[in-house]
């Protein structure tokens, strides 16, 4: 049996005996009931998943996926390819915002090239388990074959359950690929039915005659790949990216190891799309970090019936948002943990 048949047997719904004991809890704290809102909602949530009534603070993970895309060849960004090479060096070398960002949160942060396209050097930190040189361009035909998507998927699998085996008990999910929110954006039309006009956005910036080539780009592969949504490793395979395929497998390990995954924003929500296509549980896994500035990205939550936690105008990825929302996680389970019940601070609750 594949490791992928193995992950997917161990998805379980969440402990409801757990969340109604967590609920008691929360309902006997000294506030009125419901009023700290999402912060309850998450630390049932994480009880639910973690089956702990009052759960521990979690250690810390972000897992990074880097690859490229064929697409590019389109005109669909304004930035070379080379970049997404170059970006991974400055993960792993600290100068980025989500290393930044994971050294506020105290988070391991792991970077792995799943898919880049030009080989990286032989550094520290940086996790080689590229699949393939980046994906093939989608406008033209399947943008890699469905056994790289799977592949892509156990990779991430594997990286979650060596996180995991190190303690991490959160992860925040993260991405760089220089192109990647075009194929993001062929997920969400495929599985939304909207027009791709409709659910497209700049990226990292393009201009208005960029837009044009990238709506094109997208319609282009769509009709040529024609993705049955009913088969999401076809539709990962054929519109999909490595990166993506890559954050779908950690969702699912997640999900199978009973361990809360932060869902970031466009891209790593394309893969929470995908995740829940092929394992409907694994949705009750996730955490919706924050809305990001991708207009489809409010589609794919409202798809997944996620609420984002933040929403701060954020268009980076890298996993920024999901890395933030990391403090609120903490701070929902120290209510949980450290708040008073009406009985032990002496307050009448009628």
């Amino acid at each position: 049996m594949s490791k992928l048949e193995l992950t997917l047997q161990k998805i379980n719904p969440l402990d409801e005996a757990v969340m109604e004991k967590t609920q008691r809890r929360l309902d006997e704290l000294t506030k009125p009931q419901g009023s700290l809102g999402m912060l309850e909602t998450i630390a049932k949530q994480i009880a639910g998943i973690t089956g702990q009534v009052i759960p521990e603070l979690p250690k810390k993970a972000a897992i990074l996926m880097a690859g490229d895309h064929g697409i590019v060849k389109e005109g669909v960004a304004p930035y070379p390819q080379e970049v997404t090479a170059q970006m991974v060096l400055n993960f792993v070398n600290g100068g980025a915002a989500m290393s930044v960002l994971t050294r506020h949160e105290n988070a391991k942060l792991y970077v792995v090239d799943i898919g880049v396209a030009t080989d990286l050097p032989d550094v520290p930190n940086i996790i080689k388990r590229k699949v393939a040189y980046g994906t093939k361009n989608m406008a033209e035909g399947p943008a890699m074959t469905e056994e790289e998507a799977i592949r892509a998927i156990e990779v991430g699998i594997e990286i979650t359950e060596e996180a995991i085996s190190e303690g991490a008990g959160l992860i925040a999910i993260g991405e760089m690929g220089i192109g990647n929110t075009s194929p993001s954006t062929a997920i969400i039309a495929t599985y939304s039915g909207l027009p791709v006009k409709e659910v497209v956005g700049r990226g990292t910036g393009v201009d208005d005659e960029g837009l044009k080539k990238k709506i094109a780009a997208i319609e282009k592969a769509l009709e040529v790949n024609k993705p049955d949504p009913a088969k999401p490793i076809e539709v990962l395979a054929k519109v999909g990216g490595l990166e993506i395929a890559g954050l779908t497998g950690v969702i699912l390990a997640c999900a199978a190891n009973r361990v809360p995954v932060l869902i970031d924003g466009f891209i790593s929500g394309a893969a929470a799309v995908i995740a829940s296509e092929i394992a409907p549980l694994a949705k009750n896994y996730m955490l919706g970090s924050h809305l990001s500035e991708e207009p489809g990205h409010k589609v794919m939550l409202e798809y997944l019936k996620i609420k984002p936690m933040l929403i701060m105008n954020m268009r980076l990825g890298e996993g920024t948002g999901a890395a933030l929302a990391m403090n609120l996680v903490d701070a929902s389970l120290k209510i949980l943990r450290e708040m008073a019940t009406f009985a032990e601070a002496g307050v009448s609750s009628k």
